[in-house]
């Protein structure tokens, strides 16, 4: 429990009550309000720390986890770390299946935190035995007192969400919120919120962000899988290559798409123009907001709440290196000021 001294017994109590913040510069010739909740202000910084706590605890009233278990999981780097900090704090071991997408920053930081980390190629099908889905599911059967926290699969994953961001997001924007943009990786955040929002109002919109490469927004729209869709793409946490259970369809009303080039430029601009340092998939998130904007989806009386699932310190080695970004060929006549120049003295 948070206590009123503001004096914490773990770090776990910092978990949930992030900031909603009014964005301004970048948004400033869009219609509508604009509002960024802020999961980096989670003691893990990102909004996994909020399935990670609440998964586990649920595992432990069951009687599922055990003291001295291991909990086992597939991630792009962000649940990771928030299932390694909560196994430091309540004595579990960690093991992690991580995709080679993941940043060399996040996986150097969960072998940091203690957990065994097992880097899977990422443009495996998923049910390839190298996969990370499946390396996980070995890794599972072979460790007897393990517990493997499945989020793709887990509806613990939306609960969490419906228990904590949905309602946080309903009182700050004292229930006039009118759209929630999210992005969708394993689909929890964006379920679990729209779920709670729309039992408070149903005529919230909600729009999902998909990557191209991803087979989501088509199978929103067709109930199809259709793995023609399915090709290399860079965003960490955002779309997939199967279909996850733990993302519930109904509460979502659309899906919008964005590409790898645009969105790494937009986490820059945020940086510059907000002074939020945040993620790759917040820069998603609000290059999805542009592209609706155009396409006139808002009105002036709007009031929009995009999530920020992260912090940018997570991705030094890609959106926010030059190097990297170069390499990828990101940079052209039209983004070459955003190259930030450093010089030495001598």
């Amino acid at each position: 429990m948070k206590q009123e001294n503001k004096v914490y017994s773990s770090v776990l109590d910092l978990i949930g009550n992030t900031p909603l913040v009014k964005l301004n510069r970048i948004t400033s010739k869009f219609k509508g309000d604009f509002y960024a909740k802020i999961e980096s202000f989670n003691p893990g910084h990102s909004s996994k720390d909020r399935i990670a706590l609440y998964i586990i605890e649920q595992a432990e009233k069951q009687g599922i986890l055990k003291p001295g278990d291991t909990i086992i999981e597939t991630t792009s780097g962000n649940t990771g770390f928030s299932l390694a900090m909560v196994s430091i704090i309540k004595g579990y071991e960690c093991v992690l299946a991580v995709s080679s997408k993941s940043s060399p920053d996040k996986i150097d930081m969960l072998k940091t935190m203690g957990a065994k980390v097992y880097v899977c190629p990422a443009h495996v099908s998923a049910d390839d035995p190298r996969s990370y889905y499946e390396v996980a599911k070995r890794l599972h059967e072979e460790r007897k007192g393990s517990v493997y926290i499945n989020q793709y699969f887990n509806q613990l994953n939306i609960d969490a969400h419906y228990h904590s961001t949905g309602a946080e997001i309903w009182n700050q924007t004292e229930g006039k919120i009118t759209h929630l943009v999210a992005c969708s990786g394993t689909g929890g955040t964006i379920s679990g919120t729209a779920k709670y929002l729309k039992e408070q109002n149903p005529n919230i919109k909600v729009i999902g962000v998909d990557a191209f490469g991803s087979v989501i927004k088509k199978y929103h729209e067709t109930r199809e899988f259709d793995a023609n869709e399915i090709y290399p793409y860079r965003i960490e946490g955002l779309g997939k290559n199967l279909i996850p259970t733990a993302t519930d369809f109904d509460t979502i009303d659309e899906f919008i798409k964005v590409t790898d080039e645009d969105s790494a430029h937009t986490a820059r601009e945020i940086a510059r123009t907000e002074g939020m340092f945040v993620g790759y998939t917040s820069g998603a998130a609000v290059q999805a907001l542009k592209q609706l904007s155009e396409a006139g989806e808002f009105k002036n009386s709007d009031k929009v709440v995009v999530i920020f699932p992260d912090h940018g310190s997570r991705y030094m080695s890609k959106v926010y290196s030059d190097k990297w970004m170069n390499d990828q060929g990101f940079f052209d006549s039209i983004h070459e000021e955003s190259i930030q120049k450093v010089q030495y003295i001598k």
